[in-house]
């Protein structure tokens, strides 16, 4: 009996020596239960393994050989601890040891994001740096979580059992040989797919599968665009079109627009001039704002084709970005790729019925709107004003500026002058509107006839006498007395009354001369001398109020006419 267990010690023994801790012993599954796989490995005590450890384990695995890893020969109760998980781990890293070296490809799934990087299983944790996973900075880590790719191994350090990978120099080479394919074979006018890689503010760059081209921002769209956001997304498939080729620099133009049909062509035959359109703002300027009337072609209005009676200073007055307009078309340009527009066509032009509506010589009534040096402008209904100049606002009066005899806001009745439809100015008349004092002014005061009146202004050849409201006569400085007068003002003054004797009448230039030195003569005894006329001859020296108030204050009344401007 005590040879025979001395020689089971001794079996037992040698089986020992069999297992190793941190070896891969093979074993068979005896049974599964409660998630746990119960394994004999041969040695006196079974292990147990989680399910979770096993890939494929059979629906009836009862037999199944496996390799697992010896942790430990004994734990706390005797067990031994055994690992499928790190028996693979083993293989593995002793097949990345035996069988590869730096710069080999190896597959791999990406499992997790960690600092600086990414875990790859490749059968062994690996890490990948994040800046070798593409040759594009990776904007969404999560989109490749679980995606199977090739690497290429870059280190191995074996003492540490770390393995570094890159994707990006795989993706680099392909690149490379792509662009060299790429090169030639492109041509000026081919259609090829790329993907936008980077938007700036002048354009977009596209990957052609390995080589890049620039989009032009000009090139995007035969509409207006102001920023290549507006059109294009990072990642956005595109067909363009190559443009140009600089095969030393390797540098491509790309055009989008052109693999688009062109909406300006037959442009004029779609948009005829005088033709009604209906279009959105798409932009404002200060000038005129533009139109979309179609995608890739749109129309300016000028702010001087926007309202037929207002006076737009800028679109943005108007209109908004969005607004929908008719417009009819007042002139075309393919080459230029311009099309003017007119929004005040589509109404009626309500100066084409003004020459029929004010008649010249017809006695019109409105409201005196605005002034100027040389004039009054008087609306005479919306959008429709007259113009009162100076020279036409008094029969007796030097009118300096329109405010010495119009008020802004008051009524006043003209009569109609001239009319300018073409250049849109009616000339009004305010004193044609009223009684001329001049008209029978030589059967009023006929020559030798004596009046009495006020000085109403002194000059240095004479005074000016009010002889009734409205009329002045002048007394010049040779007739206010018989005796020698050296200054008008040493005689007579504003406010002084006055007696004269009438000695000269022009109703055609309006002017009366008078003499108080005749007013002394009897009736029967005057005459008209040719001293009383001195300073009274037509073109003579100040005759007339209007030429006192010229030569004296060397004044010059800027004239206007129908046509000109405001």
């Amino acid at each position: 009996m005590g040879a025979d267990n001395a020689a089971m010690e001794a079996m037992y023994d040698e089986t020992l020596k069999n297992f190793t801790e941190g070896s891969i012993v093979p074993g068979k599954i005896l049974s599964v239960v409660d998630g746990d796989v119960l394994i004999d490995i041969g040695y006196k005590s079974e292990g147990i393994v989680p399910v979770q450890e096993f890939r494929d384990l059979a629906e009836n695995p009862v037999g199944q050989e496996v390799e697992v890893y010896l942790e430990r020969l004994e734990d706390d109760h005797g067990m031994i601890v055994i690992s499928k998980r790190r028996a693979e781990q083993q293989r593995a890293w002793d097949y990345v040891v035996n069988e590869c070296e730096e710069g080999s490809l190896v597959e791999g799934t990406i499992k997790n994001v960690v600092k600086g990087g990414f875990i790859v299983d490749v059968g062994v944790d690996a890490f990948l740096p994040g800046s070798q996973l593409d040759v594009t900075p990776v904007r969404n880590p999560d989109e490749h979580m679980g995606k199977t790719y090739q690497f290429r191994i870059l280190k191995i350090n074996l003492d540490r059992k770390n393995i570094v990978v890159s994707r990006r120099e795989l993706i680099e080479e392909s690149r490379r040989e792509s662009r060299r394919k790429i090169l030639a074979e492109i041509q000026v006018g081919q259609v090829r797919p790329g993907v936008v890689k980077n938007i700036t503010d002048f354009g977009a760059f596209v990957d052609l599968d390995g080589i890049d081209g620039l989009l032009h921002v000009t090139d995007m769209t035969w509409g207006r665009i102001n920023h290549p956001s507006e059109l294009l997304k990072v990642g956005e498939n595109l067909k363009v079109m190559i443009l140009e080729i600089d095969l030393e620099k390797e540098r491509i133009s790309l055009g989008l627009k052109q693999t688009m049909e062109n909406p300006w062509e037959e442009i004029e035959a779609r948009y005829p001039i005088g033709g009604r359109v209906h279009g959105k703002v798409v932009n404002l300027a200060p000038y005129g704002a533009f139109v979309e009337l179609e995608e890739g072609v749109e129309g300016l209005v000028h702010v001087s084709e926007m309202s037929w009676t207002k006076r737009i200073q800028r679109a943005a007055d108007v209109l908004n970005v969005g607004d929908e307009v008719d417009a009819v078309v007042l002139s075309v340009s393919t080459e230029d790729k311009k099309i003017s527009l007119g929004m005040r066509q589509t109404e009626e032009n309500p100066w084409e019925v003004v020459a029929g509506k004010y008649p010249i010589g017809s006695l019109v009534t409105g409201k005196v709107r605005n002034f100027t040096s040389y004039g009054a402008f008087v609306e005479l209904e919306e959008g429709v004003d007259g113009m009162i100049h100076v020279s036409d606002m008094s029969w007796t009066r030097k009118v300096n500026h329109p405010s010495e005899v119009l008020k802004k806001g008051e009524e006043v009745e003209t009569v109609v002058l001239e009319i300018d439809s073409n250049n849109q100015r009616i000339s009004l008349g305010l004193k044609q509107a009223q009684d001329d004092p001049w008209a029978g002014i030589v059967d009023r005061y006929p020559i030798g006839a004596k009046v009495s009146g006020i000085v109403t202004k002194i000059s240095s050849f004479g005074a000016f006498v009010e002889i009734e409201e409205g009329i002045d006569g002048l007394v010049h400085i040779s007739q206010i007395s018989d005796e020698h007068v050296e200054r008008v003002k040493d005689v007579l003054n504003v406010g002084d009354s006055v007696e004269a004797r009438v000695v000269k009448v022009d109703p055609v230039e309006h002017r009366i001369g008078l003499s108080v030195k005749a007013a002394k003569v009897e009736d029967d005894e005057f005459e008209v001398q040719d001293d009383m006329l001195e300073g009274l001859q037509a073109g003579a020296e100040l005759v007339d109020l209007g030429s006192a108030f010229d030569n004296a204050f060397g004044e010059a009344l800027e004239e206007w006419h129908p046509g000109d401007r405001k």
